[in-house]
Order: C-alpha cells, then structure tokens, then sequence
C-alpha cells in the first residue's frame, strides 16, 4: 500500500523529491572521487552509507514492505569499511542483506506488469 503522496507525475507516486535526489546525487560523486584516494576497503562502506541515505529518504513515502526493510534489514547492515579481519564474517554479513534485499524486490514486483516472474 503506497502511503499518500501529493508528489506526483502521471499516476506513479514520487518517493524522492528533485533535493533529495540531488542529495545523493551529490554523495556518489563526491564518494567516487574520495575513493580513489582512499584504500579499496571503504568502497562498500561509502556503497552502504549512500544506500541508508537513500532508505531514510524514501522510507516515509515508500510501502510499508520497504520501509520495513530500509529500516530493517538495511540499517542493521554492518557500516564500517570492509575490516581487516573478519573480512569472511563482513562478506557473510552482506550476502545476507543481498538476500534480504532480493526476497523484498521479489515481493515487490511479483504480480507487477513487466515484473520478472
């Protein structure tokens, strides 16, 4: 169920608005120049930090199913860069936010025109 949203083109709701878009927009540049004088391990951790932003965002306009999992699954997700050790258990950690995220777009699209079946 799509809450009630007055941000609106045609009949499909907005869960962004053209700011918050910019927002992120704004992140993933600046984060991509960041990384290339970073080491390779805060790639994912800029990767998810921009993912929970995006979560916040859309989460009060969003089905109750993905605001569930933004604030779920998502949030609970490790944040720090990829650790030295433990690297088995951090890549284990999201597989299974894959797998979260994968059941949820399931859902989602399943009954959707054009969804995969």
């Amino acid at each position: 169920m799509m809450s009630d949203v007055s941000n609106v083109v045609g009949r499909v709701p907005l869960v962004l608005d053209e700011d918050e878009a910019l927002e992120l927009l704004a992140y993933l540049v600046t984060a991509a120049r960041t990384q290339v004088d970073e080491a390779a391990e805060y790639g994912p951790m800029r990767l998810l930090t921009a993912a929970r932003r995006l979560g916040a965002a859309i989460a009060p306009r969003a089905s109750e199913s993905t605001a569930q999992f933004v604030t779920g699954p998502l949030v609970a997700a490790p944040e720090l860069a990829v650790p030295r050790d433990g690297r088995d258990e951090y890549a284990t950690r999201l597989d299974e936010l894959c797998r979260a995220l994968g059941a949820h777009l399931t859902g989602h699209f399943a009954g959707q025109p054009g969804a995969a079946p």
